[in-house]
């Protein structure tokens, strides 16, 4: 029977930290690198849900987020090169994370990762 080192965590935080975290574990997995303001704009759009393109650069804009309008597109259509946002065609396109990253955002939310990592030579479980 193979021996398995444990390690359990319980940390209460803030929904935004909830957010983050969910988007970076999803990243990680996927190897997917994002910078910090790429952390920041996507979490956003977590809690956002679907929203309007051009209200969402403002808001990033008016959050300090990005310096521009511009830049934050930039970033989305970045973003979006990666598979993490997805565009809904209309005259006003709406933008939101890709379902695939499955980030919960409403209500309390309680997040149950179990991950085991073994070696090659590690026993199966």
């Amino acid at each position: 029977m193979a021996l398995v080192n444990k390690v359990d965590l319980k940390l209460q935080v803030d929904l935004d930290v909830s957010i983050k975290y969910q988007i970076v574990t999803y990243c990680f997995f996927n190897e997917t690198l994002i910078s910090n303001s790429d952390l920041k704009f996507l979490s956003e759009l977590g809690k956002a849900g679907k929203i309007e393109l051009t209200k969402f650069c403002t808001d990033l804009v008016k959050q300090n987020i990005f310096k521009s309008s511009q830049s934050a597109r930039n970033a989305i259509t970045k973003a979006e090169k990666k598979e993490l946002v997805n565009k809904e065609n209309s005259n006003k396109k709406k933008i939101f994370l890709n379902k695939e990253i499955n980030v919960q955002s409403e209500g309390i939310v309680l997040l149950d990762y179990k991950i085991l990592g073994q070696t090659n030579e590690s026993e199966e479980i």
